[in-house]
């Protein structure tokens, strides 16, 4: 990670081995920008990186904050019918896609979190609360937030300010609601890359922290130098706080120069917004223009970098040659950027970036003068600084802390300490921020009780006791006069399920808790993994006797529109929280890694039920050769037969009886009184197991009761 980093290396560990949330946080140059794409590159986890803006989240390989979670613009109101979803503005509908990736993600990336306001920040946690955990902020989500708040604020327009100032202390991120509720801590970077002259980086960390003296103006305004006029070879930019103003050096620049100009038009393939264009959709240039690199060098090659200035020597309409400060000739070829969106693949079932679009055009643009706020991340080796009109909190710094070496630096107009603006409550809360710094110690215990607390989440049961309880109660409200039997399966199966599973599985977590705690090397404790390895077999063994014959003998018809909706939803969430924790409990019957862990709960919660899944395949399959089979008892005496054998055997293996045979199998062997084993396997609920296991016996009942001595039940 670019050189042994003591900051870095923390922040990777806490991210990789924790859930605890970070704010990673460090002045400009100090690598959190490199940081974010190892992150990318080498982390386990499920993760989503989005960021305010379409240029910063192209440049961090992500999306933006607006179009991943379909948020409007404007000001986002807590408590209002906005933030409960009741205003169609904020009526979301999220593909299935989408949920899914926000119901299985371990983590959530907001790059250029100084740029977020915390109303912003409010209307994500929101969004991610109504899809996963509605008790947590964000959703129970990790956060790594990335951004320094000395540089660029978020937009506060007057008329939303006044909609927002009731609800929030400042527009900035760290004022949200949602994350005053959250645990975070913060990692701030202090090794400066982008300079090496430590009176430069003195220089800029007094203007960063307010310390701007009679000494610091002093030093920096010998750098002013009244009309300056360099060589047009020198490869000076001009840093402006205003838009039109870099427009206007840029246009007037060009139109100077005496040779025709080449335009070039981007090729746009299907979804790439114009307010991600990284450059001109139509590029115009000249011989002999100051152009500055838009993009890295894809070529591996390292020719040029995001920010570099050059001037072109040569240019034709399908060839451009860039030479830069060193005078190497570069041939630049058309370079090519992605709009990723991201995706939930099939077959893995791993969240996965597809290409939603792209912007191919050359990697340059007329780079006399750049803006402040565009110039934020990038580094250049000369700078003219124009921060006279500075108008925000953070833009002297940005731009200052832009330049490479105070040499390489000149002011058009002199730094007054006008110009140093800066936001109390800014100030105020990064010096509180020493409060938030953690240390090796302290990781260690995080690590030790993030391992301690996937491990006996394994082992918690009360999720699933509770949506079995919800569908217990719908079973009795809507099923107790149609299926009675089915309905009253329900209770027996909620006290086997406290008694075997629920109560069991929280003496087995204070087990774990004490095993756990009382050793450092908990990961790898043989005992440890030997206890967690016995505890899945039992549970899965439970779960597979209580609750999986309990779900297939749900699978019923009900006419009734709201009985349906309202016992099915229930089975649904049942359903899908056992499956979530068969799925956990398979992927650790071998020993506990915490990444096996999060895997496996992640796809099975984009996951349909298994069970439900299961037997929507089967019925697919199967359909055309079942029968279709009366609800009503067509033969009472056989059926009274059928139940007594069922009972009894079920008393013998101490089962619940559905487990033996389920109440709509029952009423097909009765009312279509099969002969052989081939008539058994075509009615409903009857399968080659159930054959093996009782088909002789279910045939033997059969054929010791005549319907001629008997009636036809009719």
């Amino acid at each position: 990670m670019m050189q042994t980093n003591l900051q870095l290396d923390l922040a990777f560990n806490y991210l990789e081995n924790t859930g605890t949330n970070i704010f990673l946080t460090g002045k400009a140059g100090t690598g959190k920008t490199t940081f974010l794409k190892k992150l990318k590159e080498t982390s386990p986890k499920r993760m989503i990186v989005v960021a305010p803006t379409g240029v910063a989240a192209i440049n961090a390989g992500g999306v933006t904050i607006h179009s991943f979670f379909q948020l409007p613009f404007g000001p986002y109101i807590p408590g209002s019918e906005m933030a409960s979803g009741q205003n169609k503005s904020y009526s979301h509908k999220f593909s299935r896609d989408k949920i899914n990736i926000i119901r299985s993600m371990d983590l959530l990336v907001i790059d250029e979190v100084s740029m977020v306001r915390a109303d912003l920040l409010d209307a994500i946690s929101d969004m991610l609360r109504r899809y996963r955990d509605r008790n947590k902020p964000f959703g129970g989500v990790q956060l790594l937030l990335i951004g320094d708040l000395q540089q660029l604020a978020p937009v506060a327009k007057e008329d939303e300010w006044n909609l927002l100032r009731e609800h929030y202390a400042s527009p900035f991120f760290f004022d949200s609601k949602a994350l005053s509720e959250s645990d975070y801590l913060c990692i701030e970077l202090t090794q400066v890359y982008r300079q090496a002259d430590d009176t430069f980086v003195r220089l800029l960390n007094n203007i960063r922290e307010n310390r701007f003296d009679e000494n610091t103006l002093h030093t920096l305004n010998q750098r002013y130098i009244p009309n300056f006029k360099p060589n047009d070879k020198a490869g000076y930019i001009t840093l402006t706080t205003h838009n039109y103003q870099a427009q206007q050096i840029n246009n007037r620049k060009l139109q100077e120069l005496p040779d025709p100009a080449y335009t070039y038009k981007a090729e746009i393939k299907d979804d790439f917004p114009a307010y991600s264009y990284p450059t001109d959709e139509v590029l115009e240039l000249k011989q002999d223009a100051q152009v500055m690199f838009v993009k890295n060098d894809s070529s591996g090659e390292r020719r040029y970098y995001n920010g570099k200035i050059g001037r072109i020597v040569f240019i034709s309409p399908s060839k451009i040659i860039v030479s830069d400060e060193l005078g190497n000739d570069i041939t630049v070829d058309r370079e090519t950027w992605t709009n990723v969106k991201y995706t939930i693949d099939e077959n893995t079932k791993d969240i996965t970036e597809t290409i939603a679009g792209s912007f191919s055009q050359y990697p340059l643009k007329t780079a006399w003068a750049i803006t402040i706020h565009k110039s934020q991340g990038l580094t250049f080796e000369h700078a003219i600084i124009d921060a006279s009109a500075a108008f925000s909190h953070g833009q002297v710094y940005v731009a200052l802390s832009r330049c490479k070496t105070l040499e390489g630096m000149v002011l058009s107009s002199p730094i007054t300490r006008n110009a140093m603006i800066s936001d109390e409550k800014i100030l105020s809360y990064t010096s509180s921020l020493s409060e938030r710094q953690p240390c090796e110690d302290q990781l260690r215990q995080a690590q030790q009780q993030y391992y301690l607390r996937l491990a006996t989440e394994l082992f918690d049961f009360n999720p699933v006791q509770q949506k079995l309880q919800y569908t217990s109660y719908a079973a009795y409200t809507h099923l107790q006069k149609l299926y009675p039997e089915l309905s009253n399966q329900y209770p027996r199966v909620r006290d086997y399920f406290r008694s075997d599973i629920v109560e069991v599985g929280e003496r087995f977590c204070q087990q774990l808790t004490r095993m756990i705690s009382s050793t450092n090397l908990y990961d790898t404790d043989e005992h440890i993994q030997d206890r967690i390895r016995k505890g899945c077999a039992y549970f899965l063994e439970k779960i597979e006797t209580y609750c999986l014959p309990l779900i297939e003998a749900s699978d019923v018809e009900i006419d009734n529109k709201e009985a349906r909706k309202a016992f099915t939803s229930a089975l649904k969430a049942f359903s899908d929280e056992l499956t979530i924790k068969v799925a956990t409990l398979k992927a650790c019957q071998d020993g506990f890694r915490l990444i096996d862990y999060l895997s496996a709960k992640a796809k099975a919660n984009i996951e349909e039920s298994a069970v439900a899944s299961k037997r929507k395949s089967t019925r697919k399959s199967t359909e055309a050769e079942k029968i279709p089979v009366s609800t009503d008892v067509l033969h009472p005496e056989l059926y009274a037969r059928l139940k007594q054998w069922r009972y009894e055997l079920a008393v013998e293996k101490e089962l619940p009886p559905y487990t033996i045979l389920q109440q709509k199998a029952l009423i097909g062997v009765c009312n279509t009184l099969p002969t052989n084993s081939k008539e058994l396997l075509k009615i409903p609920g009857i399968g080659k197991k159930i054959i093996e296991n009782y088909g002789e016996t279910l045939l033997e009942i059969v054929s010791s009761y005549s319907p001629s001595t008997h009636g036809n039940g009719l």
